[in-house]
């Protein structure tokens, strides 16, 4: 996707994003600390970009990353907006009619009258085969 004539890319981020670049024969990412590294466009290079908490507004996050010619002349730039999606599974764990976001039995599971704990019933056989 990089433009004719780039050699080079650099990447700029909002904070709310994470963002890593596993250049090929490497087997860690290299953080992208700040706007003035630039790395070499290969093929194997891959941008790997994530969000760690949920958006408060949409679109509220951007990765841009910027293309260069030899000699570092800019040539393009290319730009996501992003928006973080929170999802979790919240249940009534210690079975008292109320679905508590951070209840302290959600993680574990007792058996009994004063058990507490999820019970998820997944299917998983193959109806659509």
């Amino acid at each position: 996707a990089a433009p004719a004539g780039a050699v080079a890319f650099g990447v700029k981020h909002t904070e709310g994003v994470s963002v890593d670049v596993l250049l090929r024969g490497r087997a860690e990412p290299e953080a992208v600390p700040g706007a003035s590294t630039r790395w070499p466009l290969d093929e194997g290079t891959v941008l790997r970009f994530s969000m760690s908490r949920a958006s408060s507004e949409v679109n509220d996050n951007k990765v841009t990353v910027s293309f260069y010619a030899e000699g570092g002349k800019p040539i393009n730039q290319a730009g996501v907006f992003l928006t973080g999606v929170g999802i979790s599974l919240d249940v009534d764990a210690d079975q008292d009619g109320v679905v508590e976001k951070n209840s302290p039995n959600k993680a574990s599971w007792a058996w009994g009258p004063e058990g507490h704990g999820a019970i998820l019933l997944v299917s998983c056989d193959k109806e659509f085969p």
